[in-house]
């Protein structure tokens, strides 16, 4: 299986990291300083078992599931993290694009939305992708600072 993650959030689009260290800072494609993480973004998770790996396998997977049923029931978990405080934010919703779920099929995607409080740009994210029996498959970090 591959697991493939991108964020999506149209406020972010353009924006850069000026400078670094403590001076660094986020600035929007219009030119504003972003201070803080846009309220609603999604991470977009393609899990896949089709054969085009670029790699060879890291782990091996032991699962009851059929490969097929286990793609479909996939969890997500988000991680916030603010130094060494860390909190779990659940998803607003979780959707599968693409393919419905009672069509039998070899890949994924899921569309993971979340809604997040004012948050500080120097705020860590982690994506965590679980499988149906709670085992971290993978993660994707997302951060901008």
């Amino acid at each position: 299986m591959s697991l493939l993650g991108l964020i999506e959030c149209a406020e972010l689009e353009g924006a850069q990291q000026v400078n670094a260290g403590v001076d660094a800072r986020i600035v929007a494609a219009d030119g504003h300083t972003i201070t803080h993480f846009p309220r609603n973004f999604s991470f977009r998770v393609t899990a896949s078992l089709r054969k085009t790996l670029l790699a060879p396998a890291t782990t091996e997977i032991d699962t009851a599931h059929d490969p097929l049923d286990f793609l479909i029931k996939l969890k997500f978990t988000l991680k916030a993290y603010n130094g060494m405080e860390m909190r779990v934010i659940e998803p607003e919703l979780v959707q599968m694009i693409g393919v419905p779920a009672d069509i039998a099929f070899d890949e994924r995607i899921y569309r993971i939305n979340f809604n997040v409080e004012q948050l500080p740009v120097t705020e860590r994210f982690v994506l965590e992708v679980m499988s149906p029996e709670g085992e971290r498959l993978t993660r994707f970090h997302f951060d901008l600072l």
